[in-house]
C-alpha cells in the first residue's frame, strides 16, 4: 500500500491545519479533499465556541492560504480552498458541538431505540441535559447514535441569535 506525500490524506492535513485553526481560538471540525473537475477542492469546517463570523474566516482563509502555500502540502496539482463554518444540518458528535447549540431544538436517535425531541439545557464532557416537554432529561453521550438540531423559524424569546429578518430578540 503505497502512502501519499502531499498530506491530502485526512489524518495528515487534519494536523497539518489543526494548529493555524487554534491561532484564532478555533476547532477544527473537517478538512477534506475531493475532486472537482481538473482541480480539487479542499474544504475546511472551523468553529469556536460562541459562533464564527464571516471576518474570522476571512482570517482563517489568508492563514491556511498562505500555509499551504509556504508548505506545499497540497502537492503540484491546482486546487480550490474553502472555508467555512458547519452548518445547522452537522450532526452533534462531540461534546463541544452540544455545548455550542445550547438553547436549540434537537432531535435524539438513542441507542436502546426510539427517538427524543427536546431543547438543549446543557452540556458536560459525559452528558446533555434537555428540555423535553417541560422535564429535564439527562442522556449520556454514549446512550446517542445520532442527533441534529432542528431548524426553527420562531425560536423563543431570549434568543440572542439573529432571527431570520436580521433582527434581534431581546428579554
Amino acid at each position: 500500500m503505497s502512502r501519499r506525500t502531499d498530506h491530502t490524506d485526512p489524518e495528515s492535513l487534519e494536523n497539518f491545519l489543526r494548529p493555524i485553526v487554534r491561532q484564532f481560538g478555533c476547532d477544527l471540525e473537517a478538512a477534506d479533499v475531493t475532486p472537482a473537475g481538473k482541480r480539487r477542492l479542499l474544504r475546511v469546517l472551523v468553529d469556536r465556541d460562541g459562533g464564527i463570523s464571516l471576518d474570522d474566516v476571512a482570517e482563517v482563509t489568508r492563514a491556511i492560504s498562505k500555509a499551504l502555500d509556504a508548505d506545499d502540502v497540497m502537492g503540484d496539482g491546482a486546487y480550490t480552498l474553502e472555508v467555512s463554518s458547519p452548518g445547522v444540518d452537522r450532526p452533534l458528535t462531540l461534546p463541544r458541538h452540544w455545548r455550542r447549540n445550547v438553547s436549540r431544538l434537537v432531535e435524539v436517535t438513542l441507542a436502546a431505540g426510539g427517538k427524543v425531541n427536546g431543547r438543549i439545557k446543557a452540556a458536560t464532557d459525559e452528558a446533555v441535559e434537555l428540555d423535553v416537554k417541560g422535564r429535564a432529561r439527562t442522556i449520556a453521550y454514549a446512550d446517542i447514535t445520532k442527533a441534529k438540531i432542528q431548524i426553527e423559524f420562531n425560536r423563543p424569546a431570549g434568543n440572542d441569535e439573529p432571527a431570520a429578518d436580521g433582527t434581534v430578540e431581546e428579554n
